[in-house]
């Protein structure tokens, strides 16, 4: 029975991780794949010097355990690319920890240099470089948190400089937790340790599923108040959507926004849209990155867009006419 319980076990592990690749559903042939467009699922936008800077899950032919590539733009419309400084790539297999399942990369820069934070054999790793093309090194191959599976990191640094980890562990579901990192972003402080959400709305689980699955958060700071962006479903759900919690403390507790899902098919008519980073334009306008399913009958590759968001009245809205895919010119 614990044999069969393990199996059991591991198979929902596998499934609720959002960066595995779809096999239940129909793959699109290569004819059919847009060479325009921009193939990245797990999106992040780093702006820097009247650049920006996409990096993501790979999401199209090149396997996603070979690194991470960047593609760049001046006005978020006309992308080139990939061009990282390895052959396309800012992070490559073997320049640090891990050696296979490369997700969801963020990108800060801190203390005049460039931080990646990313996942890695389900585990959160940092590498380190001196420009966002990369390439992006680490001489450890030791993961940030030692014990367990996590994925999906993010960096907050608050006002007063503590910095905290929010990431996904992987434990009777996809569970948002938050920790305080040290000042070299290489280790937390386990005594921090502390859960923030777990999907227990309707919209959050909308397969009722045994492992309900949040993930994918960005947290920021608004007139002293703690915002929490975050998807739910299993990515290959229809029903992947982006929400949101809010807090006075970096470690909760969290209030799940009542108008949440505020991006999903309902108001976007995209499959699976969701996880995804923000970030503000040259004009400080607030914009959100994602990806969406490629088709409406395949899940993978998984297609960058963004849309844009703003805080009004104390809540995040999007404004659903705004979205758009991202594409090399």
């Amino acid at each position: 029975m614990k044999k069969i319980l393990t199996s059991i076990a591991s198979l929902c592990v596998f499934a609720a991780c959002s960066q595995e690749k779809d096999t239940t559903q129909p793959k699109p042939t290569p004819t059919e794949v847009k060479s325009s467009s921009i193939l990245l699922a797990d999106p992040t936008i780093f702006y820097d010097k009247g650049t920006y800077y996409l990096y993501g899950t790979t999401s199209g032919d090149i396997p996603n355990g070979e690194g991470f590539q960047v593609y760049t733009s001046s006005d978020l419309k006309d992308w080139k690319g990939p061009v990282g400084k390895q052959n396309g790539l800012a992070f490559k297999k073997g320049d640090a920890f891990g050696d296979k399942g490369f997700w969801a990369p963020q990108i800060l820069s801190y203390q005049n240099k460039f931080y990646m934070i990313y996942t890695a054999n389900e585990n959160i790793a940092v590498a380190t470089s001196e420009s966002p093309l990369g390439p992006f090194k680490n001489d450890s191959k030791e993961p940030i948190i030692k014990t367990g599976n996590q994925i999906d990191p993010f960096i907050f640094i608050d006002e007063d400089g503590k910095k905290y980890l929010y990431h996904v562990r992987l434990t009777n579901g996809n569970r948002i937790f938050v920790a305080e990192i040290n000042d070299d972003f290489k280790s937390i402080k386990p005594e921090t340790l502390k859960e923030c959400i777990s999907g227990t709305m309707l919209w959050e689980n909308t397969q009722n599923v045994s492992w309900p699955v949040t993930e994918g958060p960005t947290v920021l700071k608004h007139n002293g108040l703690y915002y929490m962006i975050y998807s739910a479903n299993d990515f290959r759900n229809i029903d992947y959507a982006v929400g949101y919690a809010t807090s006075k403390s970096p470690f909760g507790p969290w209030e799940k926004a009542t108008d949440s899902p505020i991006i999903s098919r309902q108001n976007t008519k995209q499959n699976g849209i969701g996880h995804g980073d923000v970030f503000w334009d040259q004009d400080n306008k607030m914009h959100y990155v994602l990806h969406t399913h490629y088709s409406e009958s395949a899940v993978s590759p998984r297609k960058a867009g963004v849309i844009s968001i703003e805080f009004k009245d104390g809540k995040i809205v999007a404004d659903p006419a705004s979205f758009q895919f991202l594409n090399v010119k």
